[in-house]
């Protein structure tokens, strides 16, 4: 006989138990490991990240803030590099951008993949070599065309017949030859968010290989004289955490490879995998190493290449934010604690911060799981689920759904969320006039502003009325 309450695990019988892959902690005040950037760790119930007390930041800076992890960055940064040697390995703009994280990016091998003239602007004014630059996007206009032409990006992906057109415009222009990469979709499904599989047929990015149209459009690149055929772009979606999904993409990207070199008679020198691999948000996520990443990926394209006699083309990759996501952690306080009893007598325990929905989006975009803990103190309560929720007018103003926190949880109380680095910023607006928080970067028990926060007179500045 079943026990499920129509309305779901919260309303059933009982109480509040959570979800089925949130267990009470033995101790609410610990950190699980692999939610957080590598150096943050509990001390006297103090969360210090970068060797820097994030209270003692707080008390400099004020919240909401996102505190970036430069040594945890730098490093999965290299991971990705030596784990893909051989690989070109590409940083997504849009997980996070600003001058200084571009220029990390470069030091530690990695190229970068920006999707907007925004994206390129930052690039180039961080003195990224443009060489390094992947210039993506669905919709690009015929100025943005040319200004990443005359820039040198290194290379373009297109994604539509008219910007084929637009492209060997802005060429003929310049009198210049431009790097493309075609991108493909390749029909499959990726086991994520609706909103970020991106390889299916039915969404807005690329060509299908199925109907034709992505064959078409290599014809019209190769008819296009300033235009330089570099190969294909597959994406199949992001927070993916295995390579099932890469073996199905890579067997019908090459053999559109190999058709096109048998039936057009040019072999394309590279290939792009995409990439979005996951990372942790929650305990019921195991994202794979970049190692093994790598292995399976190199593993699944020599298999293709040998069964259909090819040499395996220059290799690239886009890990998505599982460089920057873990990197970063977001620091609130505690405004108000709320409890609610709901249905049969359960009661939920409301934890409202000083952010939200204005500096992390993801919760209500995309049904996103978060974790959280005090950050200021130690506490001896029992935990008690709760759940965490912004101050903007909103019901859907959620940042972390479920989560077992201290008892004695309380106004003033700070509070951190893991894994933010990645769309947080990036997607951050000024709902309710909100100010976008600072970004600040910790290392070896130093810190220094990466983005300062929003001032009113920001908010105002492009209100011709003031």
């Amino acid at each position: 006989m079943s026990t499920t309450h129509e309305a779901g695990w919260a309303h059933a019988p009982g109480g509040l138990r959570g979800p089925a892959w949130l267990s009470p902690p033995a101790d609410p005040n610990a950190l699980v490991p692999s939610l957080w950037s590598s150096t943050a760790h509990k001390r006297d119930g103090d969360l210090v990240v970068g060797g820097v007390a994030v209270a003692d930041l707080v008390a400099e800076h004020n919240t909401p803030a996102y505190v970036l992890d430069e040594e945890d960055f730098r490093a999965r940064a290299r991971a990705f590099r030596d784990g893909f040697a051989g690989w070109k390995v590409y940083y997504a703009a849009k997980s996070f951008l600003c001058t200084t994280v571009a220029r990390w990016v470069v030091e530690e091998g990695l190229r970068l993949d920006v999707c907007s003239n925004g994206e390129l602007t930052v690039a180039l004014r961080a003195g990224v070599d443009p060489a390094l630059l992947e210039y993506h996007g669905n919709n690009k206009s015929l100025p943005e065309l040319r200004r990443a032409v005359s820039a040198g990006v290194g290379a373009i992906v297109v994604d539509s017949l008219v910007e084929v057109e637009r492209l060997a415009a802005a060429t003929a222009d310049l009198g210049a030859t431009q790097a493309v990469m075609v991108r493909v979709t390749a029909g499959v499904e990726a086991h994520t968010h609706e909103y970020i599989a991106t390889a299916h047929e039915d969404q807005k990015f690329g060509f299908s290989i199925t109907n034709g149209d992505a064959l078409e459009a290599v014809r019209r690149v190769l008819a296009a004289p300033g235009l330089d055929l570099r190969g294909l772009h597959s994406h199949i979606g992001s927070q993916i955490f295995d390579a099932a999904g890469f073996e199905v993409a890579a067997r019908r990207v090459l053999r559109l490879h190999a058709r096109v070199s048998d039936e057009l008679g040019t072999t394309m020198p590279e290939m792009n995998l995409g990439g979005g691999f996951g990372i942790a948000y929650t305990t019921q996520d195991r994202p794979m190493s970049p190692a093994q990443l790598a292995a399976e990926m190199t593993r699944i394209v020599g298999e293709e290449c040998r069964g259909l006699g090819l040499e395996p083309p220059q290799l690239s990759i886009e890990p998505g934010r599982a460089i920057v996501g873990p990197s970063m952690c977001t620091v609130y306080t505690v405004g108000t604690v709320k409890p609610v009893t709901l249905d049969g007598g359960a009661v939920r325990t409301y934890v409202s911060v000083d952010g939200g929905m204005s500096d992390n989006v993801r919760t209500a975009l995309y049904d996103a799981d978060y974790s959280c803990t005090v950050a200021g103190r130690a506490s001896e309560a029992p935990p008690v689920l709760a759940r965490v929720v912004g101050k903007h007018c909103e019901a859907g103003d959620v940042v972390v759904r479920d989560e077992f926190l201290p008892a004695d949880v309380a106004p003033g109380d700070l509070l951190a969320v893991p894994g933010t680095g990645a769309y947080c910023r990036s997607m951050a607006s000024n709902y309710n006039h909100a100010l976008r928080p600072p970004v600040i970067a910790v290392r070896d028990g130093q810190a220094r502003i990466l983005l300062r926060r929003e001032t009113e007179d920001d908010l105002l500045a492009t209100d011709v009325g003031a």
